[in-house]
């Protein structure tokens, strides 16, 4: 039967790989397009965070992955969407995001980068968010957007290298983690918990973004969203 939707493509990447997947919370989830925000540490999270919201959800994935060979045609299937390249500030990931929102549609945003991917961190661990989703989530002409935390527990994973980092630069010669030797780690799940948090209202939060105020807003959101992660990933360790 061929797989016609996000969410169909990514309930046959998990099963195909024997992942076993415990969701908690998924209750908490808004009835409204939302933006949902998560650790990240494996080209699985899109598909597993999909699975565990129970319907589609446009993720924003790094530039260089609709470049790639093979790597696109993965992303175009789940629907993801790049993030733009440094020179481009941001302006097509602005106007995606708030196209599919405006479209009753959620998105994702892996606040950490790419960095977790190829530095892989402590199960139990966060590394620091860089403050886009903050900005779309208060400049979006979207009313009552929420945004939604979750954790990624890895109770049970392989760590696996895969392609040389050089062959990467290739396709992407401006990203600085691709300029080292060795290969891409990947991180495939053996056993995963998805904790759903409570959504975060921005609707406070938004008015006061403007002006000179408007940067020091989004870094509150941005720790905010970093702070439940976090406590929602430790919690999920223990």
């Amino acid at each position: 039967m061929p797989l016609t939707s996000p969410l169909e493509v990514s309930r046959w990447m998990l099963f195909s790989l024997g992942i076993q997947i415990r969701v908690q919370g998924a209750e908490k989830l808004p009835r409204s397009p939302f933006l949902m925000i998560a650790n990240h540490r494996s080209f699985l999270d899109a598909p597993l965070l999909m699975v565990a919201a129970a319907k589609p959800v446009h993720f924003a994935c790094h530039h260089y992955m609709a470049q790639v060979p093979v790597m696109r045609n993965v992303v175009n299937a789940l629907g993801c969407f790049p993030l733009d390249l440094p020179n481009q500030r941001g302006r097509t990931f602005f106007k995606q995001a708030t196209g599919f929102l405006r479209s009753q549609e959620s998105i994702g945003v892996f606040p950490e980068g790419t960095g977790p991917m190829i530095e892989i961190p402590a199960a139990s661990q966060v590394g620091p968010f860089q403050r886009g989703f903050a900005h779309l989530a208060l400049r979006a002409p979207v009313e009552d957007l929420q945004v939604v935390p979750v954790a990624v527990v890895a109770l049970e994973e392989d760590q696996q290298n895969t392609v040389p980092f050089k062959l990467l630069s290739w396709f992407d010669p401006s990203e600085p983690l691709f300029q080292q030797s060795g290969l891409h780690p990947a991180v495939i799940y053996r056993r995963v918990q998805v904790v759903i948090g409570e959504p975060i209202a921005t609707d406070a939060l938004r008015a006061d973004y403007r002006g000179k105020q408007a940067s020091q807003t989004a870094a509150e959101l941005s720790e905010i969203c970093h702070e439940k992660v976090q406590t929602l990933l430790q919690a999920g360790c223990y």
